[in-house]
């Protein structure tokens, strides 16, 4: 029996068609795409404009605004939002010389949207950039069809259970390759720090990596790397979600499991100073559950249970090697005895900028609690 895909009926429109017009020349002018988070925290959203040159850097974008009453980040009577341009990439949509553009957004009064997490996270970062932190972050997501159903799955029913499909090859194994491998190249053009992807164990689950990312980076990339994601998603007609828990009983969950190192952990004989940051975590598991994903830890209650490799979000765990504790130091780290450990507890639809700042306010500036300390201005 045929089973008829659920995708979107603009997908279904002739994209031959459409290659005619992205490649007519420009005359000089350049079409820059503003690219925002919204006022859920996880969706993004983006509106484009023109400038009468090709920008060079960050500093030739102008701030722009936008209606926060229609992106739940304003009230109707007072809605103009700023977007202010903090990182620039090529655009895989347009080409050349074409831009996307991630902005902050400020409110009326200038101050951060409440969803806007960058701005104490580069302030963190500034602060601790001597020990320059790397990051690589890795993010899980699933593939939907149009009607909310795990893409390639039976229409009524389920697949095979879980075993063949991590790292699978076929066309009963995978699902969507093609979108993933458009989101690659997409990312690689873009300058986005992508640096692999894999089918994830449940099917049509996969996984991209982005990084190694210095501070602040690696929340730009990551953000502006979802934003691709999703544009490559809605030409193909199907739908990318975050969600930690996509499908109820024996799947796996999504994650975003994030590693990192300062760098005397990179040096010889870092493994004592992984030690120490993993002790010092171990003493702060709960405001890190609360900044882990956007609803203070009720999305990821959903997936770590302690099952499906994943640690228990009640309990602390550290282990080498181990893909059921919440902190694991990969094997070759431990016989170096140098190198980085990975964090395996942020859920999938996590703010990369929150996750970052909290592992740099409790590894490098020793806070303590659930309360974080507000530093003045530099």
């Amino acid at each position: 029996r045929r089973v008829a895909m659920s995708v979107s009926h603009s997908s279904r429109l002739n994209k031959l068609v459409r290659e005619q017009y992205v490649r007519l020349p420009q005359d000089g002018l350049v079409q820059v795409t503003y690219v925002w988070i919204d006022g859920s925290g996880e969706g993004v959203r983006c509106k484009s404009r023109t400038l009468d040159k090709e920008p060079k850097s960050i500093e030739d974008v102008p701030e722009w605004n936008f209606d926060g009453s229609s992106t739940a980040q304003a009230e109707g009577s007072n809605s103009d939002m700023f977007l202010v341009p903090v990182r620039m990439f090529r655009d895989p949509f347009c080409l050349d010389p074409n831009k996307l553009v991630l902005c902050e957004v400020l409110k009326y009064n200038r101050k951060p949207a409440e969803t806007n997490l960058r701005h104490t996270c580069k302030k963190i970062m500034d602060l601790v950039k001597d020990s320059h932190p790397w990051f690589g972050m890795e993010q899980e997501y699933t593939l939907l069809g149009i009607n909310g159903h795990p893409y390639g799955w039976p229409d009524n029913g389920f697949p095979g259970p879980q075993g063949p499909y991590y790292c699978g090859v076929g066309a009963d194994k995978v699902y969507g390759r093609d979108i993933v491998e458009s989101h690659y190249k997409a990312c690689l053009y873009a300058g986005v720090k992508i640096c692999g992807t894999n089918a994830e164990v449940m099917p049509s689950q996969w996984e991209f990596q982005v990084g190694p990312c210095e501070g602040i980076e690696m929340g730009d990339h990551l953000w502006m790397a979802r934003f691709i994601l999703h544009r490559v998603c809605e030409d193909f007609g199907v739908v990318a979600t975050l969600d930690p828990k996509p499908m109820t009983g024996n799947w796996n969950g999504a994650g975003c499991h994030t590693n990192y190192s300062t760098e005397e952990m990179r040096r010889e004989g870092g493994l004592k100073h992984i030690e120490a940051a993993i002790e010092k975590l171990s003493k702060r598991h709960d405001y890190h559950i609360c900044v882990y994903d956007p609803r203070g830890g009720r999305d990821n209650s959903r997936r770590l249970t302690g099952h499906h490799e994943t640690s228990n979000i009640f309990e602390f765990s550290a282990g080498v090697a181990n893909r059921g504790a919440s902190i694991r130091i990969p094997r070759q780290v431990g016989q170096d005895g140098y190198g980085y450990f990975e964090d395996r507890r942020p859920a999938a639809n996590c703010d990369p900028y929150a996750v970052t700042e909290a592992i740099m306010r409790t590894t490098v500036l020793n806070e303590t609690g659930v309360e974080t300390k507000d530093y003045a201005d530099h």
